[in-house]
């Protein structure tokens, strides 16, 4: 979740709802202009009992944010607590139960993206050797009850815990016991924004499934392959979903701004806290009339701040965030941002992808995404077929996209290696939860510990 660093000498007020599109717009960038940004976060444990590390314990998180100074990343405080650090590969941020994230840098191509991804690796993997802490690399906490989980000390999250159970069953599961990888990416035009949107929400389920990487719940099987996908069916209905109306026509910034309008308020910043604004209205606020905060009117980066709270499988703020990828390994670190990419930067692979899903109803479009969570690539698609089917011509695209793009690295190769562990998944047929299983069944003979010296990083 967002890193908040505000000046109020760059804030300001909200006088016209003309200003809420301002950010989206802004966003638009020239081909040449655009960038990656990938974030990939990672579950903390201590290696002696596979505890869940507290903020302030003995080489607890804590801990572990400060021994980052030494790679050069200075800390972000709030309240007197460090809660991320900011450097040159982006922000080192706490999830709310010290899931570690990295946020990465706008970067131009993957292979800067993929050897970020391993400086990260490598400093946490070093420092979390002198302070006897491990990563795993999987959707969800495998054997951890929501009890035995810490909470990091941020506001927002506070504010987060008490609101979640009021408006579904599994919010606390997302926010203390999920972890995620995501990738960023830019448009050129409002056009190109919606063309892109749809794309990549209509083909985020198969994402969900080759990135399945979630089958265990407290120890045992869940009976899914993406919990932490499923989890989101139930967190806020409010502000989850596929979004039926980007899908229809004159959708555009001013059409999301209003979607945003009536997605509930969590919080407002002022003065280094964060004030409880749970479930009321962002168009009160407009009017001066929010009970929080009678007769101000909102900032920019209030709005700012509110973008960042709607959960939808694709997000728009300044640019698109792709969300619907289980936590995994360095390897599909990678392939997540080479997947999409593939599909969105190039104008001929982009057309080629949208053709593929165009036709798709709203309603097989849900219900492909109530699937793929339990199902994966056996999950059947609108008009017949299942996500099987269409899962190496999809990665097809990509690797043309990507060949197209050009952008080489020193050894002369290409960016369509990246793929590699999507296509492997494709010629097994079996997504990363049904490998999980198979051992979990076989050879772990149901031992769940068994686990943290396959998938830890």
């Amino acid at each position: 979740m967002s890193t908040r660093e505000v000046s109020d000498r760059e804030d300001p007020v909200i006088e016209s709802l003309d200003q809420l599109a301002a950010p989206m717009a802004a966003g638009e960038k020239p081909r040449e202009a655009w960038r990656i940004g990938t974030e990939h976060e990672k579950f903390v444990y201590d290696t002696l009992d596979h505890h869940a590390p507290s903020y302030d314990e003995p080489g607890g998180i804590r801990d572990l944010l400060n021994n980052l100074t030494e790679f050069g990343w200075e800390p972000i405080v709030e309240g007197g607590n460090v809660i991320a650090m900011k450097g040159a590969d982006g922000n080192v941020s706490l999830e709310p139960a010290g899931q570690l994230e990295l946020s990465g840098a706008p970067l131009e191509n993957l292979h800067e993206t993929c050897a970020e991804t391993g400086r990260h690796l490598a400093q946490v993997k070093a420092i979390g050797e002198r302070i006897g802490k491990a990563y795993l690399g999987l959707g969800m906490w495998p054997d951890k009850t929501r009890e035995e989980l810490p909470i990091m000390p941020k506001g927002r999250y506070g504010i987060m815990l008490q609101h979640m159970p009021r408006v579904g069953s599994m919010g606390l599961d997302m926010m203390l016991r999920t972890c995620t990888i995501q990738v960023n990416l830019d448009y050129s035009s409002e056009a190109d924004m919606v063309k892109k949107f749809r794309t990549s929400l209509a083909l985020q389920p198969l994402a969900t499934a080759l990135f399945a990487n979630s089958p265990f719940t407290e120890g045992r099987p869940n009976g899914y392959l993406s919990y932490r996908s499923h989890i989101w069916s139930d967190t806020d209905p409010a502000r989850t979903g596929m979004l039926p109306f980007v899908f229809e026509d004159g959708f555009g910034y001013e059409r999301y701004v209003e979607y945003m309008l009536d997605v509930p308020m969590y919080f407002v910043f002022r003065d280094g806290k964060y004030i409880d604004a749970a479930g009321l209205s962002f168009r009160d606020f407009l009017k001066g009339e929010l009970s929080v905060l009678p007769g101000e009117l909102p900032r920019l980066s209030d709005w700012q701040d509110h973008l960042s709270t709607a959960f939808p499988e694709v997000r728009l703020k300044s640019f698109l965030e792709m969300r619907g990828a289980d936590g995994g390994p360095w390897s599909r670190i990678c392939a997540l941002p080479a997947f999409w990419v593939g599909l969105l930067y190039d104008q001929g692979a982009l057309d080629a992808a949208w053709d593929l899903v165009r036709d798709w109803d709203m309603e097989g479009r849900e219900a492909l995404r109530a699937d793929a969570p339990r199902l994966g690539l056996d999950a059947p698609l609108p008009g017949g077929g299942t996500l099987r089917d269409i899962a190496a011509p999809v990665l097809d695209i990509a690797r043309s996209g990507l060949a197209a793009r050009g952008r080489l690295n020193a050894g002369g190769d290409n960016e369509t290696g990246y793929l590699e562990p999507l296509a492997e998944i494709v010629k097994s047929g079996k997504v990363p939860a049904q490998r999980l299983l198979d051992l979990y069944h076989g050879e772990w003979s149901e031992d769940i510990s068994r686990i943290y010296a396959v998938k830890s990083f």
